[in-house]
């Protein structure tokens, strides 16, 4: 098969020819930005699901649905080590200068660029990678006390009457949402609440690991009101097929059902194995309709090129103790586990792993689906850590265990 016309595409965030099973919740978001856009109460959403199942895809293609209707957007990812005021700054200025070219809006866009002045010369001597271009001179009095959560609420706010003014709304798109800081979260859920109390034209899309509905509730206790939560799991075995079959139809080529049920057996559904998958055996069929004996040829370079690519670079971030907590977490199967279980395993105290558990879930590695409970945020880490440290973790007979439920 010609690898120039290869119709899958395994990559971050890469959209994939054929988008298959979102259909539902890319009109419910459709609603809610055009019901947002004439002034009536609309939800914003935090698409939340582990690593591989679409969400950033997903984000970007609910974005591209919102410009091609008209609808400003804005979009950042929230990396670790960045703080929020420094990502959202220069998107918003961008939004208030292109709302500033429609007339009926460009007052209400100026003084909004008048509140994102003193927003960022406020708020430097606080989070000091702010840089925005100005504009215009702060106006004063407005989004500049220097404090983040009244300053953050007032700027969203103007930017919320000049997309009214305008005739449009804003659509605020933000992916990784789960490293920001708490602090900085809440912030965000205010000036959002308050836009919602106005009623103003602001609807915020988010992304992140499952761990975000907890961190949002604990960041603002009425969140879980202000949110809709729409769970990005694997897809379903239609949905799934779909994926696999019509970008191959469209290249004119096809699949049977033995080696399409093969393909979501191994992808378990999820958007980016399926397309991994895909890809391989395309490459390693050499007719079309592919068949079962190409897929198990493919099926070493899949799991191959995703441990040196998905999987690694995951692991690479963590340290040695963090990678033993995950060998071990491995060695007990996929999950959730208890936290008394790991320690028994690798023979100490819960309390003492407790750092370790910490910085893997803030390093977005593993999550508490439960109180007590540990599990991995990517499908399918605990057969890559079998792999890669072949070896249990070594017990220290001489350590205490505490295996109670934690």
């Amino acid at each position: 098969m010609d690898p120039i016309r290869n119709p899958f595409a395994p990559g971050a965030g890469t959209p994939p020819l054929e988008l298959a099973g979102r259909d539902e919740l890319r009109e419910s978001l459709r609603v809610a930005l055009q019901r947002s856009r004439i002034g009536r109460p609309a939800k914003s959403a935090m698409l939340v699901g582990l690593r591989g199942a679409g969400k950033t895809v997903l984000l970007d293609r609910v974005r591209m649905d919102a410009e091609a209707a008209g609808i400003h957007t804005v979009r950042v990812e929230a990396p670790e080590g960045r703080s929020l005021p420094a990502l959202l700054a220069p998107q918003l200025r961008q939004a208030l200068l292109r709302l500033s070219q429609t007339e009926a809006a460009k007052a209400m866009a100026i003084r909004g660029l008048r509140a994102l002045a003193g927003f960022a010369r406020k708020l430097k001597v606080t989070y000091g990678d702010i840089e925005v271009g100005i504009d215009y001179e702060p106006e004063p009095g407005l989004a500049d006390n220097g404090d983040l959560e009244h300053d953050l609420q007032a700027l969203v706010e103007q930017v919320g009457v000049a997309a009214r003014a305008a005739g449009t709304a804003l659509a605020i798109f933000v992916d990784e949402l789960q490293y920001v800081p708490e602090p900085q979260l809440a912030a965000l859920i205010t000036a959002l609440h308050r836009t919602e109390q106005r009623q103003l034209p602001i609807v915020l899309v988010g992304a992140g690991l499952p761990q975000l509905r907890g961190q949002m509730g604990n960041a603002k206790s009425y969140a879980e009101r202000l949110f809709d939560f729409p769970e990005i799991g694997p897809l379903p075995p239609e949905a799934a097929r779909q994926a696999i079959v019509k970008p191959l139809q469209h290249e004119g080529a096809g699949i049977t059902a033995d080696p399409l049920e093969e393909i979501l057996r191994v992808a378990r559904g999820y958007a980016y194995f399926l397309q991994v998958w895909g890809s391989h055996t395309w490459l390693a069929a050499r007719e079309s309709p592919l068949t079962l004996d190409d897929v198990r040829r493919a099926s070493a370079a899949a799991v191959a090129a995703m441990d040196e690519g998905f999987f690694r670079v995951r692991f690479d971030r963590c340290t040695p103790r963090e990678r033993t907590y995950l060998r071990a977490m491995a060695e007990l199967g996929p999950g959730p586990h208890r936290s008394g279980d790991i320690a028994a395993c690798m023979r100490e105290k819960v309390s003492s792993l407790a750092p370790t558990r910490s910085s893997l879930i803030a390093k977005g590695m593993i999550w508490s689906p439960n109180f007590g409970d540990t599990a991995f945020t990517v499908p399918m880490f605990d057969e890559f850590m079998k792999r890669i440290m072949p070896a249990a973790p070594a017990a220290d007979a001489g350590a205490p265990s505490e295996t109670g439920r934690t």
